[in-house]
């Protein structure tokens, strides 16, 4: 399934016929499998130039941890762990997309300022009633992904009676809301690991190809997610095998875009689809 989607970021036109790897940088001391190594300038800049090395096309940096033992901090704290690593990693890899990861308004207009290229919001504007707007003015493409309605109901499990319908329609009337506002390059993330039982996730896999049906590019990010790792017993370190069989069944299935912390592995990945 070959769609040949493409961005446009700040007036040029990024293509997505070929996938794109996105590798993560959190740049948080509580992430659960790698918080606190990258959280400076100088290791961010070294795992980032690591990661572009081994194939990475777009670097998200994230300030803020998601996982279910972390609290909820600040668009100032924010911020401030985000210091002035933007800055430096948009001087020194001119060539990198950079995206962030944050649900705040207030993050985001400071992201913008220092250089961005995407706005990941895992909430899709509804933690902060400010957030759609500034995305809106920063003219960027958008990471729409399908969560819970707030921070602290994100993880709770929902029962879906069609986990894929239900999340198609989410999509349905919330690009609506964006397109409204003046976003009109999206990306959808179908939001593994949110509020989805181990069930649901793999039912979301088998079925990936009906998230295409918005017309829309599509972002899987399951890198490290406990729906892999749980069942077989295995650390979130210990299952890339598993997690690049998982890739390459979505990118058969139209997935454009990667959201991985095995930058190497998954390049690796991508060079077994047909060119």
């Amino acid at each position: 399934m070959n769609q040949n989607f493409s961005l446009n970021i700040k007036g040029k036109l990024v293509s997505l016929e070929k996938p794109l790897i996105m590798g993560i940088l959190n740049i948080t001391p509580d992430s659960f499998s790698d918080g606190g190594n990258f959280n400076h300038v100088d290791t961010a800049l070294a795992h980032a130039e690591k990661m572009i090395e081994e194939g990475a096309d777009i670097l998200d940096l994230g300030a803020q941890s998601s996982n279910p033992n972390s609290s909820q901090i600040s668009a100032k704290e924010e911020i401030s762990r985000f210091k002035n690593i933007i800055s430096t990693l948009k001087r020194n890899f001119p060539d990198t997309l950079l995206s962030v990861d944050t649900f705040y308004s207030e993050t985001t207009k400071f992201a913008h300022q220092e250089g961005i290229d995407i706005i990941n919001d895992i909430s899709t504007g509804q933690f902060d009633s400010e957030m759609l707007n500034s995305v809106a003015e920063t003219g960027l493409p958008y990471i729409l992904m399908h969560i819970n309605p707030s921070y602290q109901q994100m993880h709770e499990k929902i029962h879906y009676y069609n986990i894929v319908s239900s999340i198609n329609l989410f999509f349905a009337e919330k690009t609506q809301q964006l397109n409204q506002l003046g976003i009109h390059d999206v990306i959808l993330d179908p939001g593994f690991g949110f509020g989805k039982t181990i069930e649901d996730q793999y039912t979301m896999i088998e079925q990936c190809e009906f998230f295409n049906l918005h017309q829309l590019p599509l972002l899987i990010g399951i890198s490290r997610k406990s729906f892999i790792y749980k069942p077989l017993g295995k650390s979130p370190l210990d299952i890339v095998e598993e997690t690049q069989k998982l890739h390459l069944e979505v990118l058969k299935k139209g997935a454009k875009i990667l959201r991985v912390h095995d930058v190497a592995a998954t390049k690796a990945t991508l060079s077994l689809l047909p060119s």
